[in-house]
């Protein structure tokens, strides 16, 4: 079945953004001059998913207005002729239709993708978490879409991390796949799963490769969410139910697919990591690239004088 839906949890507190995120939800911190949620929803949009269920909290109003029409301001810009701006702000109304459920309670990334059961329904569906931002120019989902299409079951993106940071992240047990199993990705980027580990120790991983923030899921996953026990945290996680369906048979819709994703992605989990991702991609900015990265350069001279004794 094709997949037209997308679902982005965006329940959480941002405690380690306060006191930023106090009245600020973090999903509209501006990464340059766009709100990090932006990318990920033009990021669905991107791959053919118009369909987008927000997982929200009490507090996450002001992200389905983001995604709302704002007339007054639109007549205001409109007056002014200006043209650029105007398109901006009507082109986040109109990536998706923006729906939204509320999660009653911070009880895990499992728990948050359960609440989207009644929305998905029967069909397969994909899952875009707010902190891993993947640049536009390295089509990932596309490929996670291909890869379920072409193999059935659930299908999630892999990165290689070094193994002492490998405690922050799912750990898979990756087995490659032949090329040519899926025609349009190349040799050696497609694995089947044996295993998941949430958060291991370095000796307790079973690979270097972690699981980042974009799944590819089959309904079947409603089903083991709802049978799967609070494990880390007093949560329910998503990777426990991901490595009960590596376990099923495809007739029951198991099997668990791994895409090696080797391109640009941008960490917002964190302050640094956030401040790097800005940078980043003010360098790319079409209209602010330039001047950024030459004065960039001037800074990072001048960091450098600072340093010398």
């Amino acid at each position: 079945m094709t997949v037209t839906k997308a679902v982005i949890p965006a329940a959480g507190l941002g405690t380690r953004f306060l006191p930023a995120t106090k009245a600020v939800p973090k999903e509209l911190l501006p990464v340059v001059d766009t709100p990090a949620i932006e990318y990920v929803v033009r990021e669905a949009s991107a791959a053919g998913l118009k369909n987008v269920l927000l997982i929200t909290g009490k507090t996450k109003g002001a992200i389905l207005d983001h995604f709302d029409r704002a007339w007054d301001l639109e007549a205001v810009l409109a007056e002014k002729n200006d043209l650029a701006r105007l398109d901006a702000i009507r082109a986040s109304a109109e990536l998706a239709v923006i729906h939204a459920v509320r999660q009653p309670a911070p009880r895990g990334l499992g728990h948050a993708v359960l609440c989207a059961k009644e929305h998905v329904g029967a069909d397969p569906f994909a899952v875009l978490l707010g902190d891993d931002l993947i640049d536009a120019r390295d089509p990932l989902l596309t490929s996670m879409i291909a890869v379920r299409e072409a193999l059935g079951g659930s299908v999630v993106a892999l990165m290689r991390v070094p193994l002492d940071q490998i405690s922050l992240y799912g750990s898979a047990a990756v087995e490659p796949l032949p090329g040519g199993v899926v025609p349009s990705l190349p040799p050696g980027s497609v694995f089947r799963l044996s295993g998941l580990v949430e958060k291991p120790p370095r000796e307790q991983a079973p690979s270097d490769f972690a699981i980042i923030g974009r799944y590819v899921l089959h309904p079947a996953v409603f089903e083991v969410l709802e049978e799967t026990a609070p494990g880390r945290g007093g949560e329910i996680q998503l990777t426990d139910a991901l490595a009960r369906l590596a376990e099923m048979p495809p007739e029951a819709g198991g099997g668990l697919h791994g895409v090696h994703f080797t391109g640009r992605r941008y960490d917002t989990g964190d302050r640094l990591d956030y401040l790097k991702a800005v940078v980043r991609l003010a360098a790319d900015h079409p209209e602010l690239g330039a001047d950024f990265a030459d004065w960039l350069d001037e800074f990072s001279a001048e960091l450098r004088g600072r340093a010398e004794p």
